[in-house]
């Protein structure tokens, strides 16, 4: 019984190899068991820390996470395999779905916490500037300008809470920023009768007036803009 014991555990050890646990920990993956596929890839990278299944396995510990929808873990997994590999051949795919991990980690509506969108703009940045012929460069691109659209969304709606309750200066401030930073994306002229207003209530003529020329130079389309002008005597 001994012999036999000793015999089967020679032959194990014998069989387990890096491509071994590598497929087992595909396995475990592939039906959806993420924790046990993830000890798995780790086990692979700690036993074999050399190997080419070691590299295999770190890029899967990302993409595992990323799949159980863990995004701030896959983002971490893949900024780390990024930075160790900065020369891999899978380099476009680990910058795109790094700033995928971001963008998953974003909220729906404007209204909500909007920090992470910088970085966010800056990885899918990353992806265009780098990777132009990548087959992740449209969708990195329509992203990108979302994200931009949903920031400069976000001024407005803080510079509406403050125009809307008449405490201009404060307005004026959001709809200046939105003109400087985000300039033909949709919101100039909204942006620009409501800085001329705010500027126009505050005492401001000649920065109304600056705005209101500016707003002069295109075609007006906004009945609401209309309607202010009406009210700004200068």
């Amino acid at each position: 019984m001994g012999l036999n014991l000793l015999g089967c555990s020679s032959a194990d050890k014998k069989a387990v190899t890096a491509e071994d646990l590598l497929a087992r920990a595909q396995e475990f993956e592939n039906d959806d068991r993420f924790e046990e596929a993830i000890r798995r890839y780790q086990e692979v990278r700690s036993k074999f820390p050399y190997s080419t299944q070691a590299l295999e396995a770190e890029l899967a510990v990302a993409d595992v996470y990323y799949k159980q929808e863990s995004y701030p873990e896959a983002q971490a997994a893949y900024q780390s395999f990024r930075d160790l590999h900065p020369k891999h051949a899978k380099s476009a795919y680990v910058y795109f779905r790094l700033a995928l991990s971001l963008y998953m980690q974003m909220p729906e509506t404007i209204d909500r916490d909007l920090s992470l969108a910088p970085e966010t703009i800056l990885a899918f940045s990353d992806v265009i500037k780098k990777f132009p012929q990548s087959e992740y460069i449209q969708e990195a691109q329509e992203k990108r300008s979302e994200l931009i659209k949903k920031m400069a969304e976000k001024e407005i709606y803080i510079g509406d809470f403050y125009f809307k309750r008449k405490t201009y200066e404060p307005a004026l401030a959001r709809y200046e920023y939105v003109l400087k930073e985000y300039p033909g994306i949709g919101f100039d002229e909204k942006s620009l009768i409501r800085a001329a207003y705010s500027a126009y209530k505050i005492g401001d003529p000649h920065k109304a007036r600056h705005y209101i020329s500016s707003l002069k130079k295109a075609e007006i389309k906004e009945a609401e803009t209309k309607s202010l002008l009406k009210d700004i005597k200068l």
